[in-house]
């Protein structure tokens, strides 16, 4: 029997139940009728999200499910056996495991394994950065991505300010580069891609290192400075000659992005799935590798392919078996683009853009005088998913955004569709008036609890206090009967670097403030929600949302034994200590995926 997590400083109290255990296992004094557990937690704070039993001390888990869960350590003692393992909580907080409701999962590892340039705007900062990423790569291996600039204006972890005073942009130069990459070609982007940063190496790979090619810029000394700009013949011919990541790297990106997850306590994720991830996801599976459960959403317009080759929502993607572990979930749409590049769909325009209004996504369009023809396009691809089993979850950030795709979700129920388990995707910006449509529909507020901590920096400079106010408002969407999705939107967007650590999307829903405890009280603090609902939404309503909530989501007997275990109860510490919680146990399908020490 192995007691992990029992110590020398815990007590003789707790070490004397485990041997008594073990004895009584051994000697046969334990009831015949009960079958022995594989994996035994005790002596914790056990929250169940089960109405039925809220708060226990431990769980038996028996093969991938619970076998029970009880309110005294010493009733352990009859599901204790010769080959059990059993975990000492020493009072640690167990819940039911964390599941991430939006994932990017295959930008995640890149921002691990390749250049994470978004907190960069200078040198020493470019050359620590591309110098940790080179000493990773084999020679030949391209530098990508980067990001760079997105923190220049606003440093992280600033809850910004109205009319705030604006840096001019900082440029890179290959010259900062070149000895760190000699082997590695480079081509780094701006966060917002309108330039890129190629070094000589990429330079000469494309072709370019003495060409006066359009959009490659040149310096005073007649050279290139290595800076292109996006959308000209010379990104062009670096973006035709800049080679491929190869699926060997993509994996070795994969096992980094499942090594964070399982850290942080994150059981399953929602991935927005895409076919060439999926196909890893398989292998990882094959490989006894996947350590997460992945409900995929694939594009919405894909439902009709998706259907005609079989599939439907709970299939696995290669055996087309119902699966737990790997399958396929909603559709995810598109309504309009983000805040960050101020692409997010408003009834009224940007304070800092007198002239625009955000835009349509591709299922509809980019011309507003086409929305009422191209929402008819939206129908056609939900549609057509529906038929299959597929239900749809839509990206929708503006308020007019939100206010359209709940029109259309209004206007399918009175043709009779069941919106059970449509989604709203952001839901970020909602008017008063839209509030009270989430319960009234049935449709489900995926939200992203940790935008608020970083979005605030510039959210009221682009939209103003007064429409702010129905920013990540969760408190008016949970008092006006809605379902909270919670969801990390890991790692990001262009502009913004996202956590996925459950602690950080926690705090932010509890105090609505900056990882610096910014601004005081909290922005817009009558939107604060307790940290109960934040678990509810993070683990409950999560399995709701996907379907399969009587199979997880919750600690209750029969269930899978999906588990995480935190190093102390958030509910019973100081808000600005949420910040310290880290994850002591990931347990998935009753197997301890990660132990801390």
């Amino acid at each position: 029997m192995s007691n992990l997590g029992l110590n020398a400083g815990h007590g003789r109290l707790a070490l004397s139940l485990l041997l008594a255990l073990g004895v009584a296992a051994f000697t046969g004094n334990c009831r015949a009728k009960v079958e022995k557990a594989d994996l035994v937690l005790l002596n914790g704070v056990v929250t169940t999200m089960d109405g039925e039993r809220p708060e226990a001390r431990g769980l038996a888990v028996r093969g991938e499910t619970i076998a029970a869960v009880f309110g005294k350590d010493a009733d352990a003692e009859k599901h204790v056996g010769p080959a059990t393992r059993v975990v000492d909580l020493e009072g640690k907080w167990a819940v039911p495991g964390i599941i991430d409701g939006h994932v990017h999962f295959n930008q995640a590892g890149g921002l691990i394994l390749d250049a994470n340039l978004m907190t960069v705007s200078d040198e020493a900062g470019l050359r620590a950065e591309i110098g940790r990423v080179a000493g990773l790569l084999e020679a030949g291996e391209w530098i990508t991505g980067g990001l760079y600039g997105a923190y220049e204006q606003w440093a992280m972890g600033d809850a910004g300010a109205a009319g705030s005073a604006k840096k001019e942009p900082w440029r890179p130069n290959r010259a900062m580069i070149d000895d760190l990459t000699p082997d590695h070609p480079s081509f780094l982007c701006r966060f917002d891609y309108k330039e890129w940063l190629a070094n000589t190496a990429a330079l000469r790979a494309a072709g370019l290192e003495k060409s006066r090619l359009e959009g490659l810029e040149i310096g005073r000394d007649g050279k290139p400075t290595g800076i292109i700009f996006q959308g000209t013949p010379a990104f062009r011919k670096m973006t035709e000659s800049r080679r491929p990541k190869s699926r060997a790297r993509m994996l070795e990106e994969n096992r980094a992005a499942l090594k964070a997850l399982r850290e942080a306590g994150i059981v399953e994720i929602h991935d927005i799935a895409r076919p060439d991830q999926t196909d890893r996801f398989v292998e990882l599976e094959e490989r006894g590798e996947l350590t997460c459960r992945v409900w995929l959403r694939p594009d919405l317009s894909l439902g009709g392919e998706l259907g005609a080759a079989g599939f439907t929502m709970g299939l696995h993607p290669k055996t087309k078996k119902r699966s737990a572990w790997l399958r396929y979930g909603a559709l995810k749409g598109y309504i309009d683009g983000i805040m960050g590049t101020h692409g997010a769909l408003f009834f009224e325009p940007y304070d800092d853009q007198p002239d625009n209004y955000g835009h349509w996504r591709p299922h509809t369009s980019d011309d507003p005088e086409l929305k009422v023809r191209n929402m008819e396009k939206m129908v056609g691809l939900i549609k057509a998913g529906l038929a299959h089993g597929f239900v749809p979850n839509v990206h929708a950030i503006g308020d007019r955004g939100v206010a359209e795709m709940l029109d259309l979700y209004e206007r399918l129920k009175g043709e009779g569709v069941d919106l059970n388990g449509f989604r709203v995707i952001h839901a970020q910006v909602i008017r008063p008036e839209d509030f009270p449509r989430f319960k009234a529909l049935g449709v489900i507020a995926e939200v992203n609890p940790y935008h608020i901590s970083d979005d605030m920096r510039w959210m009221e400079e682009r939209i103003g206090r007064e429409r702010s106010k129905g920013a990540y408002a969760f408190k008016s969407l949970l008092d006006n009967g809605a379902i909270l999705s919670f969801g990390s939107d890991w790692p990001g967007t262009s502009a913004a670097l996202y956590h996925m650590h459950p602690k950080y999307l926690i705090y932010a829903a509890v105090t609505r403030q900056t990882l610096t405890g910014e601004p005081e009280g909290g922005w817009f603090p009558e939107q604060r929600i307790p940290v109960e609902e934040a678990l509810r939404a993070y683990t409950i309503d999560n399995a709701l949302a996907a379907f399969e909530a009587d199979l997880r989501g919750s600690l209750t007997a029969g269930k899978l034994a999906d588990i995480t275990v935190f190093d102390r109860d958030m509910r019973a510490v100081p808000p600005a200590d949420i910040l310290k919680a880290e994850v002591t146990h990931t347990i998935v399908g009753g197997k301890v995926v990660f132990a801390k020490d």
